[in-house]
């Protein structure tokens, strides 16, 4: 596993980071002890990094979380990166609530149910038009007083968001999607964050799917997935994308690689990024993508990949507002 100082926190994180999103009942089938073997995994592996939020199942993949590194919290605290994210309200609908009094019942919670005295950072899961940027700098600020949170950064912002909140409490990280058919935070997000030594971590590196080579043209997705409603994951759309991944998975392959790992590397090869947030609560898939961070790729590789990626429709992701 390879590491980083995350931007100017002085954390030295592996560069990909255990996501837990998919560690609850409503994310589909699933297995609590699968995802506590897969957090064991990824620690063998190097992974000290772990991001998690109080939305994925009211709390539930944090309790999770917690129970895997339950031993390891008690022993050695400090061996771990604990990233926690808060502002959304778990139900119907998934609001999005940034108002000072959720903002810190969503961090005290978090730290119960990880059962830690700190979280080394703490995220402002999405931005939240209704509520004060002022407020949310301030209680940010508090619970780094009170010893509560080491770092706060946001999560799923745009630039402008990112930025009003950043003259008002310098933020220390940002989490953003981020993958070869998505590229908007190139524009101004990356080039922001670099300049001011924010920590950069990106999720969805993987396009929602589209590069583990598990989706199809045929592919039905359930009702309740925001996938079932996208225009990239029907029609034309998805067959021009799917049709590109077939060519990823081509050069991938000829370099040692699957797509989803190339697909990873790029991301991580991409100036100002620190970290990818990859979530994986099946043992099979862990080594696979933990691997990535070990893939090197060249000039010609990336530019190769550029090529590729130059055809594509652009693919979204899901709001709160659009998750059932």
């Amino acid at each position: 596993m390879r590491y980083t100082l995350l931007g100017g926190t002085g954390l030295n994180v592996s560069r990909i980071a255990f996501g837990t999103g998919q560690f609850s009942t409503d994310r589909g089938v699933f297995d609590e002890r699968d995802a506590v073997r897969a957090v064991h995994r990824a620690r063998e592996l190097g992974v000290n990094f772990f991001d998690t939020a109080q939305v994925y199942g009211a709390g539930y993949a944090e309790r999770v979380l917690g129970a895997a590194l339950r031993d390891e919290l008690r022993r050695d605290r400090d061996s771990l990166v604990i990233a926690a994210k808060g502002g959304l309200t778990a139900g119907p609908g998934r609001l999005r609530d940034s108002r000072r009094a959720w903002l810190r019942q969503d961090a005290e919670s978090a730290l119960r149910a990880l059962g830690v005295d700190h979280l080394d950072i703490y995220q402002v899961h999405w931005p939240d038009p209704a509520a004060p940027a002022e407020d949310t700098a301030e209680v940010l600020q508090e619970l780094v007083d009170e010893g509560k949170v080491r770092y706060v950064g946001v999560s799923d912002h745009g630039a402008e968001e990112l930025a009003a909140l950043d003259t008002l409490r310098p933020l220390d990280t940002v989490q953003s999607p981020y993958h070869l058919f998505r590229r908007g935070i190139e524009e101004a997000l990356l080039p922001y964050a670099r300049a001011r030594g924010i920590g950069v971590l990106v999720h969805s590196p993987l396009a929602s799917g589209l590069f583990t080579g598990r989706i199809t043209a045929d592919t039905v997705f359930a009702p309740g997935d925001w996938r079932a409603h996208s225009p990239a994951f029907h029609g034309e759309a998805l067959r021009r994308n799917l049709a590109l991944v077939g060519r990823l998975a081509e050069l991938a392959g000829a370099g040692g690689l699957t797509v989803g790992q190339l697909a990873i590397a790029w991301v991580l090869a991409q100036p100002g990024v620190h970290a990818a947030v990859v979530g994986a609560h099946h043992l099979h898939n862990v080594d696979s993508c933990l691997a990535a961070a070990e893939a090197h790729l060249t000039a010609e590789d990336l530019a190769a990949v550029e090529r590729i990626a130059a055809d594509a429709v652009p693919v979204g992701g899901a709001a709160p507002e659009t998750v059932a």
